[in-house]
């Protein structure tokens, strides 16, 4: 009996590798067909952590800018080594937020959870100890309209792309600039299929609202592989439905 529990568990471990690797394969390779349809020239990395997305951009071959933005300082240490010998991923130690000035920002145990928001254990308990605040600290926040203008006019480029991921505030991030989010060529935002965090939407209210200020699906990618066969989260890329093909 002991012997055919090992055995299962190495076979849904070894399922969970394969699952994760299928993941982040595809979330590259439609991210590296999209960004090149697209003609993007920046791509906006709100919720950079330590450099993730950014190195998978890397690896898919964009080369154009990428702007990382990580309010934990020691992320951002982290980030700022990663980007050191890539002139053309800036790192701002900052938080998109839906207003301007200073927030309090929950560092959890596990720092890919950090957020603005508070954590919530309610509609699921599998990340109890890694989704708990550690320390809280203030961070300097900034509305994304604000932050597009001062890039755009430092670096002008003409194409940017969003990508959220700020663990329950992208909605927040989104509502607040909306009047600019057009600019935006495509998005990239994580959805809550089950709640981790007090501010968290849910992915079908968050759909409606980037659908109503006119942007189309083009993926959805699951990001949650490791708990099967609940899913708890995924990632929705989007186009601005202008630049949709008519047929």
């Amino acid at each position: 009996m002991i012997k055919a529990i090992k055995a299962a568990l190495s076979r849904l471990k070894h399922d969970v590798v394969d699952s994760q690797r299928l993941y982040a394969q595809w979330e590259q390779i439609q991210l590296k067909k999209l960004l090149r349809y697209l003609d993007v020239d920046a791509v906006f990395d709100i919720g950079a952590n330590q450099g993730q997305y950014a190195e998978m951009l890397r690896r898919g071959g964009y080369q154009g800018h990428i702007f990382s933005f990580e309010p934990n300082p020691r992320d951002a240490a982290v980030l700022r080594q990663r980007s050191a010998r890539d002139d053309k991923w800036i790192i701002s130690e900052l938080a998109i937020s839906n207003q301007d000035g200073v927030a309090q920002f929950n560092v959890m145990q596990s720092s890919q959870f950090s957020s603005l928001s508070t954590p919530s254990h309610e509609d699921v308990n599998l990340f109890v100890k890694l989704n708990a605040v550690s320390e809280t600290i203030e961070v300097k926040t900034e509305r994304l309209e604000k932050t597009l203008r001062r890039l755009q006019s430092e670096y002008g480029f003409v194409r940017p792309f969003l990508k959220m991921d700020t663990q329950g505030y992208d909605v927040n991030i989104f509502k607040g600039s909306a009047n600019i989010v057009q600019e935006f060529v495509g998005l990239q935002s994580e959805l809550a299929i089950a709640k981790l965090y007090a501010d968290s939407v849910d992915f079908r209210e968050a759909l409606t609202v980037y659908e109503s200020h006119g942007f189309t699906l083009s993926a959805l990618v699951p990001n949650n592989a490791g708990h099967f066969p609940r899913l708890v989260e995924v990632d929705c890329i989007m186009i601005r439905s202008d630049l949709v093909p008519a047929k």
